[in-house]
């Protein structure tokens, strides 16, 4: 029989109160939604709803694995010495290290070295006292696989300490970050921040350099161009590394920029051991292979902490502090593609979005009504309940609306149109084969479901694998579409039947008028 429980009248109620509720910034002007908690936000426009800035990134995975193949040579290089293991040539070449030790009898020994202080290598040997270390490929794809989730959320606290609204940022194939940035119509600045490296690291100048020419450097030492020019050699070994670095805050000193930076507790036990420990020397600071600076040690410094100096404007240390405080890149970042929305552009598609979908929805009422009358009505009311549910959950999530997002609302409202008519067909159904307008109506609703559950699980289906196969707008049709078709089953089914239940209630009925 057709029944309604106070329950089920009280879920509708409160529903429909709760997406009143979360709809209700969206048509508030900004000031008073300001005023109010902030998970009580309308839903954001997106990129081209909205115009801003669009990067597409692409990680340089070469890099990394040059930096790996350094890394693998200077640790075989520091074991070795540390086993006082001698050898006559050491290099990188051809994506492998290549070692030519000086007596051959210790290749057994250098070979266990190996594999004691870098693990899971490839070695080879190549005559009698030589050795060629390879890095395997698995290791090197885990890596650089590492090395573009690592970006990717350098690239996100970056803009997030920019204080751009709204970022959306993204993961596009094997090594691609699409970076979208509405209202942002000059992004040059935040791109400088993006591709910049900002790997710092503290180095000792190297005491015993008694030239700048590349081919005369000791051992274990390496070249570097200082700011302001000339070149400074300092030890390939990293003393302090910038990941230890726990803040970085612009500052003045003596009346000129700088940049106080402070270490962990790791960080600055190393920090107070390497100045304690190389009083008269020079610590280069060295950032994205360049030397900023190079202070003498004048005595130890236990607090963890210090500045930098190079000659920076106030916007430059400003922004090296904010690249310090997000982390260094693991690899360089190329700018593949760019492209700049205008607001004016994005008004335009507003504007021919929402035409769009107010003329599928007035067809869609003048059919319903044309074809079901007064039922029709209780769908087109349904309809209303869904389309204002779907857009209080895009609010409530904090979601985006672009312009496929627009095209799946719209296609979401036709899908939940079609519940209706299964329903009401089914009632024409059931009057035809001669029972009574009760049954019909019950047989309506109770015998619909189950085609109603069949087939929006498959569309359902069919969004969430765009959803995660897809990228940009594809994903952002495919969170309204699935959003719009678990609202539409409920106001379907719950809103529809309360008004049929309703109607039934409020007088003697003797025939449907559909």
């Amino acid at each position: 029989m057709l029944h309604f429980t106070p329950i089920k009248i009280a879920l509708v109620i409160m529903v429909g109160l709760m997406t009143l509720f979360f709809c209700l910034p969206n048509v508030l002007p900004a000031d008073v939604v300001a005023k109010g908690p902030s998970w009580w936000r309308p839903m954001q426009l997106g990129l081209d709803l909205r115009g801003g800035s669009r990067l597409l990134l692409e990680v340089d995975t070469s890099a990394v694995v040059k930096e790996q193949l350094t890394d693998l040579e200077e640790s075989i290089r520091v074991g070795l010495r540390d086993q006082k293991i001698r050898t006559r040539n050491l290099r990188n070449a051809d994506g492998s290290v290549f070692i030519t030790l000086n007596d051959a009898a210790d290749l057994g020994a250098a070979r266990s070295e190996i594999n004691k202080s870098v693990p899971g290598m490839q070695i080879e040997q190549q005559g009698d006292d030589r050795l060629k270390v390879t890095v395997p490929e698995n290791v090197k794809r885990e890596r650089q696989l590492a090395a573009v989730g690592q970006s990717l959320e350098i690239v996100r606290r970056r803009i997030d300490e920019f204080g751009t609204s709204e970022p959306s940022i993204q993961r596009q194939g094997a090594d691609r970050i699409i970076v979208e940035l509405p209202g942002v119509d000059n992004p040059d600045r935040i791109k400088a921040l993006i591709g910049q490296t900002a790997k710092l690291n503290f180095h000792l100048e190297e005491p015993n350099a008694t030239s700048t020419d590349p081919r005369d450097l000791p051992p274990g030492t390496m070249l570097l161009p200082r700011e302001g020019g000339g070149n400074v050699v300092v030890r390939r070994r990293i003393e302090v590394s910038g990941e230890r670095l726990v803040d970085a805050q612009p500052a003045f000193q003596e009346g000129r920029p700088v940049v106080n930076f402070r270490f962990d507790t790791a960080g600055g036990r190393r920090f107070a051991q390497v100045t304690t420990n190389n009083v008269g020397n020079n610590l280069a600071v060295v950032l994205d292979n360049k030397v900023i600076t190079n202070p003498r040690i004048n005595g130890a410094i236990p607090s963890g902490s210090g500045f930098i100096e190079g000659g920076f404007t106030v916007e430059s240390a400003k922004d090296l502090a904010l690249l310090l405080r997000a982390g260094a890149l693991p690899a360089p970042l190329v700018v593949i593609e760019e492209r700049t929305v205008g607001p004016g552009l994005g008004a335009d598609s507003i504007r021919e979005g929402a035409s769009a979908a107010i003329l599928g929805a007035l067809l869609v009422i003048v059919f319903m009504l044309v074809a079901y009358h007064s039922f029709g009505a209780f769908a087109v009311v349904g309809q209303i309940f869904h389309m204002g549910t779907l857009f209080a959950t895009l609010s409530i999530l904090g979601g985006t609306l672009t312009l496929p997002g627009i095209a799946g609302c719209v296609l979401s409202l036709g899908m939940a149109v079609d519940a209706n008519v299964l329903i009401y067909e089914r009632m024409r159904e059931e009057l035809a084969s001669g029972k009574t307008m009760l049954n019909a109506i019950n047989s309506g609703f109770s015998h619909a479901y189950a085609t109603i559950i069949d087939s929006n699980l498959t569309n359902l289906i069919a969004s969430v694998l765009l959803f995660l196969l897809g990228a940009g707008p594809v994903r952002g049709f495919a969170v309204t579409l699935s959003i719009g078709i678990l609202t539409s089953i409920f106001s379907a089914v719950m809103v529809t039947r309360l008004q049929v239940w309703l109607w039934y209630r409020s007088g003697k009925r003797t025939e449907l008028p559909i």
